[in-house]
């Protein structure tokens, strides 16, 4: 069982968001929270799988409390909530530790298969919109800092893990990544796990943002 907290100031949403997610056998709602500050407590005490958590609210947003909640090393993974899919708030809450984000009117199936998604230790990425938002943010970065940031990352990985990792910046499944490179789901699984752990990442959608903030990956190289 899937056990998930919504975190955003608007009951009505709340109360929607529960409708769609407790209809399912393998999903249940553990608890509400109207701020970043209950969400955070709440994850504490409660440890649910997935947050479900709005970026804009009162007091703590929901980027202090992703950040405050990745940190703490727990096993819950943040799901961003945002009305806009060219929204600031999103960009940093990805680099906070969010292991993805979902606009606020996808459809329930989007929703319902995001949260499953995250729940099994992938990253929910949203190609199109998550490269729109780092082509958009990560260029006012200092060309110093992105080649320093590079040339630290590829002495980090083998040739094999940069043709990995190229890939899953560009989104791409292990199935996908697999078949390009013709090798096996199960062993780039394991170039997955490594890259992750040589680069001190929480996911994959991590790993984007540091190919994007690298420069390694690029808008006309992608």
């Amino acid at each position: 069982m899937i056990g998930v907290l919504l975190v955003d100031d608007q009951s009505l949403l709340r109360a929607g968001f529960r409708m769609i997610l407790e209809a399912e056998d393998d999903i249940t709602v553990v608890g509400e929270a109207g701020d970043g500050a209950a969400g955070i407590a709440m994850t504490a005490a409660l440890r649910p799988d997935v947050v479900l958590m709005d970026v804009r609210m009162p007091g703590t947003d929901g980027i202090e409390a992703t950040t405050a909640i990745t940190a703490a090393g727990g096993p819950a993974k943040v799901l961003i909530l945002t009305t806009y899919d060219l929204d600031q708030y999103v960009y940093a809450g990805l680099r906070a530790g969010a292991s993805g984000f979902l606009l606020k009117d996808a459809p329930p199936a989007d929703l319902l298969a995001a949260i499953r998604t995250v729940a099994g230790g992938e990253a929910v990425l949203a190609p199109s919109t998550t490269r729109r938002l780092i082509d958009r943010f990560v260029p006012l970065l200092p060309d110093p800092e992105r080649r320093t940031r590079r040339d630290s990352l590829l002495s980090a990985l083998t040739d094999r893990e940069q043709d990995v990792f190229r890939l899953i910046a560009r989104g791409q499944s292990n199935r996908e990544i697999a078949a390009e490179l013709y090798l096996s789901e199960s062993t780039v699984k394991i170039h997955v796990g490594h890259i992750l752990a040589k680069l001190g990442l929480r996911d994959r959608v991590q790993a984007v943002v540091q190919a994007y903030e690298s420069g390694l990956i690029t808008p006309e190289n992608q």
